[in-house]
């Protein structure tokens, strides 16, 4: 379709398609390793997440993660500690692997708004506390502590990684985008 805007027609539905595809297996690659420093481990698919946010947007990004969820719910061993199955997601950690697709559309969403660098690391920092929420819930739930208890074992250790994560995506993901074709 010649003249039609970037991204739009068959070629660019091809294309979006197999950059959500491209991410998800990223995620599938990288999330397995991990560090465990408690009952949650450090891992890199918020990195991933982050990256798929800022190349692919909201939808696509929550498409992405999603079906990475899937990939892993099925038994393939692509949660972190090379983990897989439906008991990791019905775990106490499986609260903060469902928050990955709500951190997508709330960073995505945000993020879409400015092109500011500090307002875009808040928009990932709001993403990020989405998923802190569900899973701290969940694990509360799952474990039965208190919220204060979760929080200082999931949550606190964790933030100054995330925020290095999401430095590292800022810095990175504007080279990447200049170079893949508009979504």
């Amino acid at each position: 379709m010649q003249g039609s805007a970037p991204g739009t027609g068959r070629r660019g539905r091809i294309q979006a398609l197999t950059l959500t595809a491209l991410m998800t297996a990223v995620t599938c690659v990288l999330a397995p390793f991990s560090l465990s420093i408690g009952p949650v481990p450090i891992s890199l698919t918020n990195l991933v997440i982050f990256f798929s946010v800022y190349l692919l947007g909201w939808k696509r990004a929550a498409m992405s993660t999603a079906a990475y969820l899937l990939i892993g719910l099925i038994g393939l061993p692509v949660f972190s500690g090379f983990a897989g199955g439906p008991g990791k997601l019905l775990g106490p950690t499986g609260g903060y692997l469902i928050g990955f697709v709500p951190m997508a559309v709330i960073a995505g969403l945000l993020l879409s708004r400015t092109e500011r660098r500090a307002l875009q690391f808040l928009a990932m920092a709001a993403g990020m506390a989405v998923c802190y929420a569900f899973g701290t819930a969940w694990f509360c739930a799952v474990m039965d502590t208190t919220a204060a208890a979760a929080l200082g074992a999931c949550v606190l250790p964790f933030v100054p990684f995330d925020a290095v994560k999401i430095l590292i995506a800022l810095s990175l993901c504007p080279v990447i985008k200049k170079r893949l074709p508009a979504l």
